[in-house]
């Protein structure tokens, strides 16, 4: 089969995939499903032979990050329940000096949507942004666009989120630097974006949800006490930021096994400590800690709000933290795995060796292919992309780092009507469909487009190896 006709069937295969999602409501897993097996016949390895491509590749990605997304699922909730949330959130008024508070959660989420899926912290900061919103008298334009842009950055380029995470292991790349590097270039993109739209996303007034400010009142005043969420009860500030302990903990056995001897103590506990399983139990084990502590919290949350006053500590923490974790991790999981065996599809054509040829005979710049081709959807184009740039790497020359950032640099430019959170954004923010688009998608591109000449430089100064 010639390159030609293989891009021929994966753009026919890209097009159905997209219309399965966005105009028949088809849930991703069913929709990469379909597509996987279409692709499958198409560059003739039969139903049979689909299927076991399929098969193959949906186990295999489940098998390296289904423990993982479980483990930070069940975080998630510990972070919820705790008042994790409103703690780093506070942390940022008081870095801010109560100005600029649109700040304030939108580096929340940036740093919540590292360990927490992207739809739970949306439903976490949306309160917050509304009532700062509220106080401030900021438009919830300004309040979603970077609030939003916040989690999808770090979301699209920081492990241990699904779709980075699954990539990074795809290309064998190391863990704790594609973290590093990956919140280096999220900030990068988040600041960059920020000053080029603030001053646009400010034209336009739209209200905060009325259910998340009632009773609250405007103020003038840029005191930082006047400002600050003052839930009782609320943990201490270095006890809300370690439930991010497990990212900390890989990055640091990078480090380790980049600079400390092979066989060394230090090498041995780092290395232990940092592999993605540890790190996330010991979060999790944090987590519970965290829960006894602030137990009159806890208990409180699932008396109000799940209605279940006479709830035990024990089984809210072992028992209801899994069972909700489980619940929110479910579909994120077997998009992801679905992904990678829409990918496994892929990557098994031997069409792939001509088109790499063409592609690295070409005048386009090697770094731009991952980018490129991930600039579609998120997840699933992540999933894709790695896929059809995996076999091309030796022709491309890049680093398996350098590719993995790319790709996810490039699922940020197609957040729109095909992704869950686009919907979740408009809802929980106050917007429209058009001020989702305006405030949810254009943000995400632009940052697409900083986060990649990020990428672009670091790669020509050879810092990615």
């Amino acid at each position: 089969m010639s390159a030609g006709v293989f891009i021929l069937i994966l753009v026919v295969a890209i097009a159905a995939l997209v219309l399965m999602i966005v105009k028949a409501k088809m849930h991703p897993v069913l929709a990469l499903f379909i597509a996987a097996l279409g692709t499958g016949i198409a560059l003739g390895y039969g139903v049979t032979g689909s299927v076991d491509y399929i098969s193959n590749g949906f186990g295999g990605t489940l098998g390296s990050v289904g423990i993982t997304i479980i483990l930070g699922a069940i975080i998630s909730m510990a972070i919820e329940d705790t008042g994790a949330a409103k703690v780093i959130a506070n942390f940022f008024i008081k870095l801010f000096r109560g100005k600029r508070m649109e700040l304030a959660p939108a580096l929340t989420a940036f740093i919540m949507s590292i360990p927490v899926f992207g739809d739970i912290t949306m439903v976490l900061t949306a309160p917050i942004a509304s009532m700062l919103s509220k106080r401030k008298h900021i438009s919830m334009s300004t309040m979603a666009s970077f609030t939003g842009l916040g989690l999808f950055l770090t979301h699209g380029l920081v492990p241990p989120t699904p779709g980075i995470l699954a990539i990074a292991l795809m290309f064998g790349s190391d863990l704790g630097m594609t973290i590093v590097w990956g919140l280096v270039i999220s900030f990068v993109g988040f600041f960059g974006t920020y000053f080029l739209l603030r001053k646009w996303t400010e034209k336009e007034w739209i209200e905060p949800n009325p259910e998340f400010v009632r009773g609250m009142e405007e103020t003038d005043s840029d005191s930082v006490d006047d400002i600050l969420i003052k839930d009782p009860g609320l943990p201490h500030t270095g006890e809300g930021f370690l439930p991010l302990l497990p990212v900390l903990l890989i990055s640091v056995s990078s480090f380790a096994q980049m600079y400390a001897a092979e066989g060394s103590a230090i090498y041995t506990i780092c290395t232990t400590i940092g592999n993605k399983v540890i790190a996330l139990s010991i979060g999790l084990l944090y987590s519970f800690y965290l829960g006894y502590k602030q137990r009159k919290m806890v208990l409180g949350v699932y008396a109000d709000t799940y209605n279940e006053p006479k709830a035990k500590l024990g089984e809210v923490m072992l028992n209801k933290w899994v069972a909700r974790g489980l619940v929110v991790c479910l579909s994120p999981l077997l998009i992801t795995a679905m992904g990678g065996a829409f990918g496994n599809v892929l990557k098994n054509s031997p069409a792939l060796e001509p088109l790499s040829k063409l592609i690295a005979d070409s005048p386009i710049p090697a770094i731009l292919v991952p980018w490129a081709i991930a600039a579609i959807t998120m997840t699933t184009a992540g999933m894709t992309a790695a896929a059809i740039v995996l076999p091309m790497m030796p022709d491309l020359g890049l680093s398996s780092l350098a590719a993995v950032l790319a790709i996810g640099s490039g699922t940020l430019m197609g957040n729109h009507y095909n992704n869950s959170g686009f919907w979740v954004m408009g809802q929980f923010f106050h917007l429209n469909t058009k001020q989702a688009v305006k405030y949810v998608t254009v943000p995400c591109a632009v940052a697409s487009v900083i986060c990649l000449i990020a990428v672009v430089i670091l790669n020509a100064v050879g810092v990615f190896g």
